[in-house]
C-alpha cells in the first residue's frame, strides 16, 4: 500500500517549462494580430471620417459663396444702371463705422461723388499692393473677393443693416426706418456688400465673410474651418455671345473692366478652394503633394494634414454691364 502512493506521488500533472513558453509565443501572435487589425481598423476609419470631412467642408464653402455671386450685381429694378449721387441715386445714412474701401475711385459700401461707375465687383490676391484695410489676419497668397447686391425685396426694413428703396430710375440707400422721400410704386430691398476671405487664427485656416451693418463692415462671420487657401478666376465675355472667352486672376483684370468701362464683361467666376482636415493625421505625410488651384500651384508643407481641391463655376445672373 505505501508503495503504490509513492509511485502515485511521482506522477506530475500539468504543463512543462517547454509547452507554458510554446503556449507564451503562439498568445503573443495572436496578440499582435489581434492588435494589427485594430490599429488597421483604427486608421481606415480614420481616413474615412478626414475623407468625408474634406469633401464636406469643401461642398459647403462653394455652396455658400455660389449662392451668393451667382446674383452678384442684382440691384433690383435699377439692375444693370449705374448709381449716380444727385442724378438718380441718394444716400440718406452714410457709413458710421469701418468701411471695406477697394481699390478705385468708387469702391466703398455705397456709392460717392466721384465720377467713377460704383464697383459692384472687386477681387485681390492677399499679400501684395491691394489690399482692403477693414481686413486682419488674412493668410498670405489668398484671394480676397468683395461683392455687392440686393435681396428681397423685404416689407420691413429694421436697424440692423442697409437697403435700397427702387424703382427703374431712383435709388435711396438708408439704414433704419424709411428713405427720406417716398418714391411712387418703390420697392425696398435688403442691401449686402460681402468680402469673402482667408483668415488663419489660431493656426487653423478658416473661410470669413465681413459684411455690412448699420454699424459699417465691422461683422466677421466664421463659415467654414479647413479652408486653407482660396482662388477667383475671372471669365469675361469678349465678343458679347453670352459666354466667357477667357478665365483670368484678379491680377491681370484692368480697371476699366472693373468699372465695365470697356467692351468685355464679366459673364463667370470660377471658384477653387483647397480643403484641409481640421486634425493631423501622424501616418500620413504630404511632404511631395502639390495642388493645382486654377493656374496657381500649391506646395503643401512637410505635415500630416490630408487636403483636397475642389471647384466650381458660377455663371453670373446678372452679368456685369452698365447700361449707358
Amino acid at each position: 500500500m505505501t508503495q503504490s502512493v509513492i509511485k502515485l506521488k511521482r506522477f506530475q500533472f500539468g504543463m512543462s517549462l517547454v509547452e507554458l513558453m510554446v503556449a507564451m509565443v503562439i498568445g503573443l501572435f495572436l496578440t499582435a494580430g489581434v492588435f494589427t487589425m485594430f490599429n488597421m481598423s483604427s486608421s481606415n476609419v480614420t481616413t474615412t471620417s478626414q475623407f468625408n470631412q474634406l469633401q464636406e467642408n469643401g461642398r459647403i464653402a462653394l455652396s455658400i459663396m455660389e449662392r451668393d455671386i451667382t446674383q452678384l450685381g442684382f440691384m433690383g429694378d435699377m439692375t444693370g444702371t449705374d448709381f449716380i449721387l444727385g442724378s438718380n441715386t441718394t444716400v440718406n445714412a452714410a457709413i458710421s463705422g469701418a468701411d471695406c474701401i477697394g481699390a478705385g475711385l468708387n469702391n466703398a459700401s455705397l456709392p460717392n461723388n466721384q465720377p467713377a461707375h460704383f464697383r459692384l465687383l472687386w477681387g485681390y490676391t492677399s499679400g501684395g499692393s491691394a489690399s482692403l484695410a477693414c481686413l486682419s489676419g488674412v493668410k498670405s497668397d489668398t484671394d480676397v473677393l468683395q461683392l455687392k447686391r440686393l435681396i428681397g425685396p423685404t416689407a420691413v426694413a429694421n436697424s440692423t443693416g442697409y437697403y435700397v428703396a427702387a424703382t427703374s430710375s431712383q435709388a435711396i440707400f438708408f439704414n433704419s426706418g424709411a428713405p427720406s422721400v417716398a418714391l411712387p410704386n418703390a420697392r425696398v430691398w435688403e442691401y449686402q456688400h460681402h468680402v469673402y476671405y482667408i483668415d488663419e487664427a489660431n493656426n487653423t485656416p478658416m473661410l470669413n465673410r465681413k459684411t455690412l451693418t448699420n454699424l459699417g463692415m465691422n461683422n466677421d462671420e466664421q463659415l467654414v474651418e479647413g479652408i486653407e487657401n482660396i482662388r477667383f478666376l475671372y471669365g469675361f465675355d469678349d465678343n458679347g455671345d453670352g459666354t466667357p472667352d477667357s478665365f483670368i486672376p484678379a491680377s491681370s483684370v484692368t480697371s476699366l473692366m472693373w468699372d465695365n468701362e470697356g467692351f468685355q464683361r464679366l459673364v463667370a467666376i470660377k471658384i477653387y478652394v483647397l480643403v484641409r482636415t481640421t486634425q493631423a493625421d501622424s501616418t500620413y505625410n504630404t511632404s511631395e503633394a502639390t495642388y493645382q488651384l486654377g493656374d496657381k500651384t500649391f506646395n503643401a508643407p512637410n505635415d500630416h494634414f490630408r487636403r483636397k481641391v475642389m471647384s466650381t463655376t458660377v455663371v453670373l445672373e446678372n452679368p456685369l454691364l452698365i447700361r449707358s
